[in-house]
């Protein structure tokens, strides 16, 4: 006999989803399945779908076709439904929405059901993990930002909801704030073992967060992968310019390979006389000085040398920016090279790109 599939549904599933707004198809069937415990960003520029999506999920919406599934029960299509409330899923945006009237427990208890005892003890519970348990009877006006976001999550996750949706929870925090909740905030969310679906236009804040990263574009996911696979296998030019500043060079293909100024690049399986874009991010270009015929070779992977003239250079922080207007059809090039280094502008310099961190798509 078989052996019984013993393997959980997902805790949240979504077939084949669609919505119209305004005679326009904002979200265009999409599927999604997250497990208890993994986080899943669904990335991409405002006005793609993300937010849209999210609140079907939520049930504040309803979708025009597709389906909604909770640890594999039907809990909305475009005949049944059932209520936002009864859903198991709690929800986090940009805006805290403390009731500004109520405690520090009066908030985090706010929703929650049984007697005095277990509230208090749930909401004792959840801000000692958030170490604010010292404001139990505080105010929201007395906290920080940062505090009150804390707070915010801690009445999200009181009612121990199977999923947390979040949409943009933490772009109204500065800087020096954020990455610290955010870690805060993905550990708590994985000690209940929630899954959770995090709405960000941010690939810096999906790289770091994700388990799994749907990145999205005119109410479609065009590609999902964990983030390192997202990163360095894009599907798509767009792809990869959604994550990093690229360069791009235009060449024709004849006989599996694309001639550029920078040398031969493989191009298998595209067909002769296709005209492709070449795209590198400005970290994978090695920079030499004017050489003069002399100086370093190219190493295999790097191919041929291309003259270029500094125009101008950044200090960034971590690196620096350098732009480069090339011998060839007067093209500008983006190189960045870690720590500080600031050539002159005028300086002429060799560029190289390493063949193994190009992409080639029809153009």
């Amino acid at each position: 006999m078989p052996t019984p599939d013993t393997t959980p549904p997902p805790r949240l599933e979504i077939r084949n989803i669609t919505r119209h707004i305004d005679g326009r198809r904002v979200v265009d069937d999409v599927s999604l399945s997250i497990h208890a415990g993994e986080v899943t960003c669904l990335l991409g520029p405002s006005g793609c779908g993300k937010s849209t999506t999210l609140r079907m999920i939520a049930g504040v919406e309803m979708q025009d076709s597709g389906e909604i599934w909770v640890d594999g029960e039907l809990i909305c299509d475009t005949v049944f439904r059932v209520p936002p409330e009864k859903r198991g899923i709690g929800l986090m945006f940009q805006d805290f929405a403390l009731f500004p009237h109520l405690s520090v427990a009066d908030n985090v208890a706010f929703g929650l059901r049984g007697s005095r005892e277990e509230k208090r003890a749930r909401v004792l519970e959840l801000l000692t993990k958030v170490d604010l348990d010292r404001f139990i009877d505080g105010f929201p006006h007395q906290l920080s930002g940062g505090e009150q976001q804390r707070v915010a999550l801690a009445r999200a996750l009181a009612p121990r909801p199977r999923i947390m949706l979040m949409d943009e929870p933490f772009s109204g925090l500065d800087n020096r704030l954020r990455d610290g909740i955010r870690d805060e905030t993905l550990t708590l969310l994985k000690q209940e073992d929630t899954a959770v679906l995090l709405v960000t236009h941010e690939p810096e804040e999906a790289m770091r967060m994700a388990d799994q990263i749907a990145l999205m574009r005119d109410g479609q996911i065009v590609q999902r992968g964990a983030p390192y696979n997202v990163y360095t296998r894009p599907v798509d030019r767009a792809a990869v310019a959604f994550f990093s500043d690229t360069n791009v060079l235009r060449a024709r293909v004849e006989g599996a390979l694309a001639m550029t100024p920078f040398g031969r690049f493989l191009a298998p399986g595209i067909a002769d006389g296709t005209e492709v874009d070449i795209v590198f991010r400005p970290q994978h270009v090695r920079i030499d000085f004017d050489r003069n015929g002399k100086g370093p070779a190219p190493t295999a992977s790097e191919g041929s040398p291309a003259r270029g003239v500094v125009e101008r250079a950044r200090f960034m922080g971590n690196e620096s920016l350098v732009e480069f207007r090339m011998d060839f059809d007067g093209a500008m090039l983006k190189v960045t090279v870690p720590g500080v280094f600031m050539p002159r502008a005028g300086k002429v310099m060799w560029l190289t790109v390493r063949r193994d961190k190009c992409f080639i798509f029809p153009a």
